[in-house]
């Protein structure tokens, strides 16, 4: 079974990273430079919120288009899902389809691992069924062939 700590091992433990008081137009040319769709909002080392696109579209539809003095504190999500390393990526799925969230923090106690994406998550997916066919096709191809004289058969 898939578990969240193999998805991060092969994605890498790179984190984006903002705090609640940052300005909410700061953050969007932040994600916009590094081209990314979530930001983890710590505060004093502590995981307190995420910043989607979706609180960024929200937010911008409330307010005419306008990011205006906002601070990231005043749309983030302050109690985002999160799983651990051990999580099965089944419930991860789960998860992400029950919360509609595309970002899902990884915590271990009370650090922050990374953040699981649902591109991630799908990648991951597409990978392990592509190992999986591979092995099934090796294993066809090296099949057994059967050495016992038999008669042959007539029509």
């Amino acid at each position: 079974m898939l578990k969240v700590n193999e998805i991060l091992r092969v994605k890498g433990h790179t984190l984006y990273t903002g705090t609640p008081d940052m300005p909410v137009r700061e953050a969007i040319a932040t994600m916009s430079q590094l081209d990314i769709g979530s930001l983890v909002i710590m505060d004093h080392g502590q995981l307190v919120g995420m910043l989607t696109f979706r609180e960024i579209i929200n937010h911008l539809n409330a307010h005419d288009g306008q990011a205006g003095d906002f601070t990231v504190r005043s749309i983030m999500d302050d109690a985002p899902v999160s799983v651990t390393p051990n999580t099965d990526a089944d419930e991860v799925q789960r998860l992400m389809l029950d919360k509609h969230a595309r970002y899902i923090p990884v915590m271990d106690g009370p650090t922050l691992m990374g953040v699981i994406s649902f591109y991630d998550m799908a990648r991951a997916i597409v990978e392990a069924q592509q190992f999986e066919n591979d092995m099934l096709k090796a294993y066809i191809r090296d099949w057994p062939s059967d050495t016992t004289d038999t008669p042959a058969r007539k029509a």
